[in-house]
């Protein structure tokens, strides 16, 4: 599909507007001189959690037991970010490390 320079401009804009107003409607409803709804300072506390369970199951939810390599590489994926977390608490470090041996295992031992 190929666009006009008139749609490509609309398009810039329309991306642009929607983009401003998503970066600025926090400001808008939650000013610095109100207090932040409480609803709002929970759902900032456990919204991170959440959304890590929710892309463990994503990512976990193709696994197949039935068949080889009977989910071993990902098992020892998760094992490694769970210890590497429990002794590091470095998030970013163990979703890095842990996927580095994921790409090890299915790409070099579980071939």
């Amino acid at each position: 599909m190929t666009l006009t320079v008139s749609q490509s401009l609309v398009l810039i804009a329309v991306i642009a507007l929607a983009t401003h107003i998503t970066r600025g409607l926090p400001f808008i409803l939650f000013p610095e001189n109100k207090e932040t709804p409480r609803y709002i300072l929970y759902l900032g506390k456990v919204l991170p959690y959440s959304a890590m369970g929710l892309l463990v199951v994503y990512c976990l939810k193709n696994v197949s037991f039935a068949k080889s390599p009977y989910g071993i590489p990902e098992a020892i994926a998760v094992l490694c970010v769970a210890l590497l977390y429990l002794w590091k608490n470095n998030t970013l470090l163990s979703i890095g490390v842990g996927t580095v041996v994921y790409m090890v295992l299915v790409q070099l031992v579980f071939i």
